[in-house]
């Protein structure tokens, strides 16, 4: 799985987009000094969320939505469009520029 289908993932289970979350992630007070297992237990607790899911919304939590290009352009299932995350939501991935 792609680290961007994580997140499109993690955005079907809650019904909030990444952006969303980190929103609400801040309201709460947490930010890239946040321990992850705080993160882990909130989105578990609050919205059903597994481990996995969590970890990679931490991620972007902790180091933003820039990522390692390794996998982007491969061919395998762990492969990503761009080593740069779309966080504000499926929905805006269709729409072009001028639309937003």
């Amino acid at each position: 799985m792609s680290f961007q289908a994580y997140l499109d993932a993690l955005e079907k289970k809650t019904g909030k987009t990444p952006a969303e979350l980190l929103d609400e992630a801040a309201e709460r007070g947490y930010d890239s000094g946040t321990k992850a297992a705080v993160i882990v237990e909130w989105l578990a607790t609050d919205y059903g969320v597994g481990r996995g899911h969590a970890m990679a919304f931490f991620s972007v939590l902790k180091n933003g939505t820039q990522i390692s290009d390794k996998h982007v352009g491969s061919t395998g299932a762990h492969r990503d469009e761009s080593a740069t995350l779309r966080v504000d939501g499926i929905a805006n991935r269709d729409r072009t520029e001028a639309d937003r």
